[in-house]
C-alpha cells in the first residue's frame, strides 16, 4: 500500500480503496457465518435493509460531476414505494437511529472521504454531495464535527 502511495498514479487512491476493501473482506470470511435461518426478520427489518442498501449504493462518489440522487427520507420513501412515516417507523424500530441521522452520518463521512482524499474544491464536494449551496454544506459540516471542511482538509 505504501508503495502505491508512493507511485504517480492518478488513481492511486482508488487503488488503495480497494485494497482495503479485500482486507476487509478477507477478514469477514475468517469469521464464522451466522446461521441466517435462526434470525428472525419482520418487514420493518427489510424496509430498513432495502433503505441501507439504497444509500449506499450512492456511494463512493468518484467524479466531480457525480451528484447524490437521494438526500431526503421521503426520496428513499418513494424510491421505495413506501409512505415516508413508514420508512422513519422501520428505520427507527431497527437501527435505534432516526433516517435523516443515518443519512447525515453517511453524507459526513463520504464528505471526510473527499476533503481528505481528493483535491476537489469545497463547493465541488458539496455539489456532488446534493448541496444546493456551499453555506448548506459547510453549516451541516461543522454542525457535526464542530469545524469547518477547510480546517478538517487542513488536518488541524
Amino acid at each position: 500500500m505504501q508503495e502505491e502511495i508512493d507511485s504517480s498514479y492518478i488513481h492511486k487512491y482508488d487503488a488503495l480503496r480497494n485494497l482495503v476493501f479485500e482486507i476487509l473482506h478477507y477478514t469477514l470470511k475468517m469469521q464464522p457465518s451466522i446461521n441466517t435461518e435462526k434470525q428472525q426478520t419482520n418487514a420493518s427489518y427489510r424496509t430498513a435493509i432495502l433503505f441501507l442498501e439504497l444509500l449506499e449504493r450512492q456511494f463512493p462518489i468518484e467524479d466531480v460531476r457525480q451528484r447524490l440522487s437521494f438526500r431526503s427520507p421521503s426520496d428513499f420513501a418513494h424510491q421505495l414505494s413506501i409512505h415516508v412515516n413508514h420508512l422513519n417507523r422501520a428505520v427507527k424500530e431497527t437501527t435505534e437511529k432516526t433516517t435523516s441521522e443515518i443519512i447525515a452520518e453517511r453524507v459526513l463521512q463520504e464528505a471526510k472521504i473527499l476533503l481528505k482524499h481528493t483535491e476537489w474544491n469545497v463547493s465541488e464536494i458539496a455539489f456532488a454531495l446534493g448541496f444546493t449551496e456551499v453555506t448548506h454544506f459547510n453549516n451541516f459540516f461543522k454542525k457535526h464535527t464542530n469545524i469547518n471542511p477547510m480546517t478538517f482538509r487542513k488536518g488541524e
